[in-house]
């Protein structure tokens, strides 16, 4: 046996003696946390008994502690628990519950538009605490749409302090609120309760919804229309409207929303904004007020269904054209049908809406007509009937039919034109007829204001139908003629005249600087002109001298492009003729060259007056040649004296 076998022997018997001796006690050391893992090498020999004993049973002893912590934590946390739920259910009588408190509203359901409604708004307080600091708050839709959806462009609100509604109080109030919209409107009103508790600042809020329906509107409004509209003839709507309320209603508006197709021509009273909005002001109540309102309905096709909407309601503070509040609206719905005889009138050989004619032309008018029935039209007759401050009566023309000066109406009927006895079904043609306008100005009648012709037709005829009685048939059509006024200038070379002081030889001699004065004048006869301007060019021989005459005119001199512009703006109706004239002139500077002798040079080219009439609703325009040397208008100008010599 070696050496080594020997120690380990006896290290046995060594372990044995103290197993088994009653005197040996066991060291037991405790740890109070766990702590990182370290790598150990496991000896290839027993340790010494000096060196520390691991004890793993107890080590699993010491990690199960951490369970028994959580288990110990998780007994208290029930504990509190039970402790919290037995609180609130035997002292929760001292907190504050939103359910425990009711908002009772009685009212009527029903009201009128613009009409006071009353209300009674009561809070029953159920808890046993009082509700401190609380305000009542109700809210509407200022303008909301049928069926309760609320598209408002605002909201009304008021709000009212309560103050203290001491526990299992009942607080009633009395509210009044004034609700506008159309007929069958529902309207909610959002009744609302802020308040607070004792001992929070938190703001607890209660609320409730109770709709309204407006049974009638404060605002009346009738539409008198036509059912029915033939395409391309005009339409009349006239619209009434009064207030059915007892208190006044403040800046009222009136908006029509036309049909696609419609082309407004004109209304009484005229708009207030476009051509569709008419401002009311302040309706008492039982005032009322009458619009009337014309167009044409073009682009539109048998058989189309055209809707007018017309809206009453109050002002918008943001856009004038807009209604804030709608107190009632109207729709008018026609029916586009073809006309049994189909008419178009035509002037010059143009079809549109209104005319507008130089009083110096023959007005050239033909009426078309066709039978859209599919059966045949007996004794057709058609009539025009020629008014109008403007017409020339000695001058009216009727082809083929009999004008009746009395009644200022030209017949074409089956005396006339044989084959109106009997027009098949698709059948067409036309009837003509001339005249010419007055003149716009005579000494006798003075000056003619707005001049135009009326043309009113109208058409008839009977249709037989087998098993039945003959039934009349009538259609109409109407246009007119506006006059486009008299407007002109002339233009002037001076020398011996005018504002300025010209100078230089006269013939005009070479290399020698000539001046003369240019004078614009106008002259206006019917109607009045707007945005109008005059405007010409000096050739590179001539030089824009400078002086203005009256100097407050607007006339300006662009040096790039040599152009002369007169920015005149309105010629009132009547200038030069009934009322003063109105000129301009400049003065200008003409040094001839070798090149010139023996001509007489221009010296101011062609010269263009443009603007708008503003009753025809056309744009004007008028030419004049271009000034030269030789200055005709100026006595005491000598024969010859606008010749360039040497």
């Amino acid at each position: 046996m070696s050496e080594n076998d020997r120690d380990k022997l006896n290290r046995i018997e060594e372990l044995k003696g103290k197993l088994f001796s009653k005197n040996y006690q066991i060291k037991a050391e405790h740890r109070d946390k766990f702590t990182h893992r370290e790598d150990t090498k496991v000896p290839d020999s027993w340790q010494t008994e000096e060196e520390e004993i691991v004890d793993y049973g107890e080590k699993f002893f010491m990690k199960t502690s951490i369970f028994k912590n959580f288990l110990i934590f998780s007994v208290g946390f029930f504990v509190l628990a039970l402790l919290y739920a037995s609180y609130v259910l035997f002292a929760g009588s001292n907190t504050v519950s939103n359910d425990n408190i009711d908002i009772l509203i009685s009212g009527n359901s029903f009201t009128a538009g613009g009409e006071e409604l009353s209300m009674i708004v009561g809070i029953a307080n159920k808890n046993n605490l009082p509700l401190d600091l609380v305000d009542l708050i109700v809210e509407y839709p200022k303008n909301p749409s049928t069926g309760g959806d609320d598209s408002s462009l605002g909201t009304e609100r008021f709000r009212e302090s309560l103050g203290t509604i001491p526990a299992g109080a009942l607080r009633n109030e009395n509210i009044k609120v004034v609700l506008f919209g159309e007929q069958g409107t529902v309207i909610p009103v959002k009744v609302s309760m802020e308040y607070r508790v004792e001992g929070s600042n938190a703001i607890f809020v209660k609320e409730k919804i109770h709709d309204v329906v407006i049974n009638s509107t404060p605002l009346n409004i009738l539409v008198d229309a036509p059912d029915t509209v033939s395409p391309n003839q005009d339409i009349t709507l006239k619209v009434k409207v009064s207030l059915n309320a007892t208190k006044p209603a403040p800046k009222m508006l009136l908006r029509i929303e036309y049909p696609v197709g419609f082309q407004f021509t004109s209304s009484t009273p005229s708009p207030s904004l476009s051509n569709n909005v008419w401002t009311l002001g302040d309706l008492a109540p039982g005032s009322e007020h009458n619009i009337t309102i014309t167009g044409r309905m073009l682009d539109v096709f048998d058989g189309e269904e055209k809707t007018f909407r017309v809206s009453g309601g109050s002002q918008s503070s943001g856009e004038k054209s807009a209604i804030d509040v709608v107190f009632n609206s109207m729709i008018h719905t026609v029916l586009v049908k073809k006309p049994f005889i189909e008419t178009r009138f035509l002037v010059n050989g143009i079809y549109q809406r209104e005319y507008a004619v130089n009083a110096t032309s023959l007005i050239n008018g033909e009426i078309e007509w066709t039978n859209n029935l599919d059966t045949k039209v007996n004794d057709l007759e058609i009539r025009a009937k020629i008014s109008g401050n403007a017409v020339n009566r000695k001058t009216i023309n009727p082809q083929q039919g009999f004008y009746n000066s009395s009644e200022d109406v030209i017949t074409w009927d089956r005396n006339s034109r044989s084959k109106f006895r009997e027009i098949d079904p698709g059948e067409s043609g036309s009837v003509i007829f001339s005249v010419s306008p007055l003149s716009l100005f005579s000494a006798d009648r003075g000056l003619l204001s707005d001049p135009s012709i009326n043309i009113e037709i109208s058409i008839s005829g009977k249709q037989s139908l087998e098993g039945y009685a003959t039934s009349e048939l009538n259609g109409s059509e109407s246009s007119k003629i506006k006059i486009i006024s008299d407007v002109s200038f002339t233009p002037k070379a001076l020398y011996y005249s005018g504002p300025f002081t010209n100078s230089g030889p006269i013939p005009p001699e070479v290399e020698k600087e000539t001046t003369y004065t240019i004078t614009w004048t106008l002259s206006n006869t019917a109607n009045n002109i707007s945005k109008a301007s005059l405007r010409s060019t000096i050739p590179s021989w001539v030089r824009f001298v400078g002086p203005i005459s009256p100097s407050s005119e607007n006339l300006v001199y662009n040096a790039s492009t040599r152009e002369i512009t007169w920015n005149i703006g309105r010629i009132p109706k009547g200038t030069s003729i009934t009322q003063a004239g109105k000129s301009v002139s400049f003065q200008i500077a003409f040094k001839p060259s070798l090149s010139q002798v023996g001509t007489t040079p221009v010296i101011l080219n062609e010269s263009v007056l443009t603007g708008h009439d503003d009753f025809a609703n056309v744009d004007v325009k008028v030419t004049k040649t271009s000034l030269r040397t030789t200055l005709d208008n100026n006595p005491p100008f000598p024969g010859g004296g606008g010749i360039v010599v040497e």
